[in-house]
C-alpha cells in the first residue's frame, strides 16, 4: 500500500510541474495561434538563471522570481522583435521557434557548461514529512498544493476577470474582438509574458526535482506538448485534465515497466487522438 501512495503522490507532483509548464504553453497557442518550442528552452534557461541567483544570495524564493522575470523579458522580446512578424504564418513561427530553441541550448552549454547540476530545495522544504502515514518529500509535498493554487487562481483570472473573458474573446475570434475595440495586441503581449514567466519558474520550481542539465529542454518539452495535445490546445481544462494524465502514467510507466516507460506515454495518446483528434477538451 505504501508503495502505490508513494508513486501517486510522486506522480501528482510531476503533474503539478507540468501543469505550470504547459498552461502557459497552451494560453499562448489558445489565444495567439503560435505553437512556441522554445517553452521547453524557457523551462531550462529558467532553472538555469535560479540556479545562479540561488547560488549567489542563497535565497530560493528570489531564485524563482529571477527564473521567472528572465524568462518573462527574453520571452516578451522574442515575441516583439521576431515573432510578431510571422502572426498567422504557423510554419514560419515553428521553424523560428525551433532554431532558436537550439539557440537557446547552446547558450546553456556555453555559460553553464555540460555538466548535470543538482539544486537543493529550500531549507523549510527539506526532508519529508508524514502524508497518510507514508513518509513523503515534503518539496514534492509542496509542489502538489503549488500545482492546485495555481490552477485556481488561472481559472479565477480567465473565467471570473474582466480581463479573463478579453482573453477568451480575442481566443474565440480575434476579428470581432478587434472590431469591439478590445486591444487584442495588449491582450497578446501579456499571454507571451505571463506563459514565459510560468515557464521560468517551472524551470527552477523542477531543478530540485528532476535536476538541471543542458538537454532538459529536449526532455521536458516532448511532456508539455503530449499534455496539449491529449488535454486540447488551447484548453485550460484540458492543460489540468493532461497535467494529470502525463504525470501519473509517466510515473508510473517508469516504476513498473521502465522499458515500455514511453510506450505507456505515446500509446494511451495516440488512441485519445483516434477518437478525439482534438483532444479531450479542445475544439474542432
Amino acid at each position: 500500500m505504501t508503495f502505490w501512495v508513494v508513486q501517486l503522490l510522486n506522480g501528482l507532483a510531476f503533474s503539478s510541474l507540468l501543469f505550470l509548464l504547459s498552461v502557459g504553453f497552451t494560453l499562448i497557442f489558445g489565444l495567439m495561434r503560435i505553437l512556441k518550442l522554445t517553452h521547453g528552452a524557457f523551462f531550462a534557461l529558467g532553472g538555469y538563471v535560479g540556479l545562479t541567483v540561488l547560488q549567489v544570495t542563497g535565497n530560493f524564493y528570489l531564485a524563482i522570481l529571477a527564473g521567472g522575470a528572465a524568462m518573462t523579458i527574453i520571452g516578451l522580446l522574442q515575441h516583439k522583435i521576431l515573432l510578431h512578424r510571422f502572426h498567422g504564418i504557423p510554419l514560419n513561427q515553428v521553424l523560428l521557434t525551433l532554431g532558436l530553441w537550439l539557440i537557446y541550448d547552446d547558450i546553456i552549454l556555453v555559460i553553464w557548461g555540460g555538466i548535470p547540476q543538482r539544486v537543493p530545495p529550500p531549507p523549510l522544504l527539506e526532508g519529508a514529512m508524514s502524508v497518510f502515514g507514508t513518509a513523503f518529500p515534503k518539496y514534492r509535498f509542496a509542489l502538489i498544493l503549488l500545482g492546485v493554487v495555481v490552477a485556481i487562481v488561472v481559472w479565477l483570472i480567465i473565467e471570473k476577470t474582466k480581463l479573463g473573458a478579453v482573453i477568451r474573446a480575442g481566443a474565440d475570434n480575434e476579428e470581432i474582438a478587434r472590431a469591439m475595440g478590445i486591444n487584442v495586441n495588449k491582450v497578446f503581449i501579456f499571454a507571451f509574458g505571463f506563459g514565459s514567466f510560468l515557464a521560468g519558474i517551472a524551470g527552477v520550481l523542477g531543478a530540485p526535482l528532476l535536476g538541471l542539465e543542458p538537454a532538459t529542454s529536449s526532455l521536458i518539452l516532448p511532456l508539455a506538448l503530449v499534455v496539449v495535445i491529449v488535454g486540447g490546445l488551447g484548453s485550460l481544462k484540458g492543460a489540468m485534465v493532461g497535467s494529470l494524465f502525463v504525470g501519473l502514467v509517466d510515473n508510473f510507466g517508469r516504476v513498473l515497466i521502465p522499458d515500455f516507460a514511453y510506450f505507456t506515454l505515446f500509446a494511451p495518446m495516440a488512441l485519445i487522438l483516434i477518437f478525439r483528434p482534438q483532444g479531450m477538451f479542445g475544439r474542432k
